[in-house]
Order: structure tokens, then C-alpha cells, then sequence
């Protein structure tokens, strides 16, 4: 039977009581799993897994992990709810729209094999129920989710959502848009610019075809390009700012204000926005946002431009490096 992830929003309504009970979301999903599950899913937190990841299909990248699929209704109920206490509801939305376009591709003709909406692989590092510092991901096609936990903060970077279609081409769901706002601002952004600052803005007339920094481990800054956010007018800065916080809304709002605040005593005025390609929906296109911190990528040319791939990258704090180096300098480890 086909899985529709829409109904996971229903399942939610049953079963939201467990977040407001002692016991964490992340303790029941870990109690519902018996032995062999429970070896799949929980490694060491310094596995060499951890910092490995993709944005590719399950079938095509196998995970280290439990598979969404190998649990039983009750365990990826208890997962998802894990999930939501994790995003935003935005975010969780948006996670669960991605996931159900793999079954628009076989609605679409693709093989139903290959396009399984329940590929989608967990993995936990560390034991949440003991250790001040752990680790979890959530990986398949088109989404990357890795966070790093403390007693103190938490880490969610690198983030990854990509949509594929990105507007559904036919059918009966024709027309539905996924990751429609980070396309659209974009867009609004560049084309509100006059010709000296899209002289700034735009440093390629050519699109790319994926995100620059693919699935690396590490970045750093890539090469300055684009217009600083000191060169726009006051309407376009908040279309600009409005952007960022669109990215950031994946989050929880209050780790996404903290995020934020920490943007802005950075100097906002010096975050560039960099455009590649077309100026029109429809035609291949990409843009970057980058900071003293942060990178923002957005590539939407693959698929005659109906493809989207976005990251947010932290040049220091991916894989929660530096909650990690923080949390070793106040411990007691040596």
C-alpha cells in the first residue's frame, strides 16, 4: 500500500499527549525499539557515520541506521513525534511534503522501488538517556537532518531539503509547490534590483547545476561574490532578511531567534546575496547567501528548473563542532 504522509499529521493528533509527559520524545521512540533495531539505530557517538552524509535516494546511498520502513506503525509514530519536538511545524511540514513527492515521481512514471517514501534512514549517536552530549540524524532523499545535542544547546546544521518536482507537473495534485518561498523570495529579491546592483549581485549568467559544496564534510567561506546586504534599499533588505529567516524557520522558534541574534552582532550589513542564472521561474537558476558564519546555497536547474536543492552550512558549527569543543572545555574529559 502506498504510504501518504499526509496522514502522519493525523497520527500526530492521537498522539500528542506523550509531549508533555515526563519521559522525552527521543526515550519513548528509543523504548519501542527491540534489541536488533536498537543496534541498527544507536552508535557510538564518535562513529565515523556521523559526519558522513548525502542528499541522494536511499537505494542509491544506503545509511547507517534503522530504515523508516523496517519499524512498525506504532515505532514511526513515536518517531515522528520525535521529529516534530525537533522542527518547527513549518519544518515538520515541509520535511513530510518532501517526503511524499517520492510518491508523486511514481505517480508520475518512476519506479516504485527506487522512489520509496519510507527509504529514509535514523540513526542515533551517543545514549540520550545518560550522555550530556549526543547525536541524531534523519537522512533520504532530498533531506539531511543533523543534530547535535547538548545539556545546553543544540546544533541542526548541515541542514539539507531539496524537492523534486518542485511544482507537480500533472494530476490530479497539478500545481503543488514545494520549498515555493525560498524559490520565490529569491526571485523577488533579484528582480527588484536595479542595473548597478545587478552589475553586483549576479556573478554568473550561467546557472549551476547542484549546490557548490555537494555533501563535504567541512566548508569554509566560499569566494566573496554578490552584492552586501549594505548596498540594498530598505524594502529589499527585509525581502533579504525575511529570506535568511525563512531558512531559519526549520527550527524551533527559539533556537532560530538565538540563531538569529547571533547573525545580526556579526554585522548583518556584511552578508552578501549571489545569483547565478535566469531571473524567471521556470528557467535554471541559483543563488548564495553568505556570512562570517553561514552559507546559504539554492540551486533550482536540474529537471527544466523544477528540481530544488537548498543547504545551510555553519562554518563552525556543523555536526556541532563547537557545542562539542564547548562542552569538552567545561567538562572534566582530558
Amino acid at each position: 500500500m502506498k504510504k501518504t504522509y499526509g496522514l502522519v499529521l493525523i497520527f500526530m493528533l492521537g498522539f500528542m499527549a506523550f509531549q508533555y509527559v515526563k519521559t522525552s520524545p527521543v526515550e519513548k521512540f528509543l523504548s519501542s525499539l527491540d534489541e536488533k533495531q536498537l543496534e541498527k539505530t544507536q552508535l557510538e557517538f564518535n562513529h565515523l557515520s556521523r559526519e558522513f552524509w548525502h542528499f541522494l535516494p536511499g537505494a542509491m546511498w544506503p545509511r547507517k541506521g534503522i530504515l523508516l520502513k523496517d519499524l512498525e506503525r506504532r515505532q514511526k509514530e513515536l518517531f515522528f513525534i520525535m521529529l516534530q519536538d525537533q522542527l518547527s511545524e513549518a519544518g515538520f511540514k515541509k520535511i513530510l511534503r518532501i517526503m511524499d513527492l517520492e510518491n508523486v515521481l511514481v505517480d508520475l512514471g518512476g519506479d516504485s522501488e527506487f522512489r520509496d517514501a519510507e527509504k529514509y534512514f535514523i540513526a542515533i549517536y551517543g545514549d540520550p538517556l545518560k550522555d550530556q552530549l549526543w547525536a541524531w540524524s534523519f537522512e533520504g532523499h532530498h533531506i539531511s537532518l543533523n543534530f547535535t545535542i547538548t545539556d545546553k544547546e543544540v546544533s541542526m546544521t548541515p541542514r539539507f531539503m531539496g524537492a523534486s518536482p518542485a511544482v507537480i507537473p500533472r494530476g490530479k495534485r497539478k500545481g503543488e509547490r514545494t520549498l515555493a518561498e525560498e524559490d520565490d523570495m529569491g526571485l523577488q529579491l533579484i528582480n527588484s534590483m536595479d542595473s548597478s546592483q545587478r552589475l553586483m549581485a549576479i556573478f554568473s549568467d550561467r546557472s549551476y547545476i547542484e549546490i557548490v559544496t555537494s555533501n563535504a564534510t567541512e566548508v569554509g567561506p566560499l569566494q566573496p561574490v554578490g552584492i552586501k546586504m549594505s548596498s540594498l534599499n530598505e524594502d529589499q533588505k527585509i525581502v533579504l532578511i525575511s529570506l535568511i529567516e525563512e531558512y531559519l524557520a526549520t527550527m524551533p522558534e527559539d533556537i532560530a531567534k538565538r540563531r538569529m541574534k547571533q547573525l545580526e552582532e556579526e554585522n548583518l550589513d556584511e552578508i552578501r546575496f549571489g545569483w547565478a542564472g535566469a531571473t524567471a521561474l521556470g528557467q535554471g537558476h541559483y543563488y548564495r547567501i553568505q556570512g562570517k558564519s553561514f552559507l546559504i546555497e539554492f540551486d533550482n536547474t536540474l529537471g527544466g528548473a523544477n528540481h530544488i536543492h537548498t543547504v545551510w552550512r555553519d562554518f563552525m558549527g556543523d555536526f556541532g563542532k563547537d557545542l562539542i569543543k564547548e562542552h569538552y572545555l567545561e567538562s572534566s574529559h582530558f
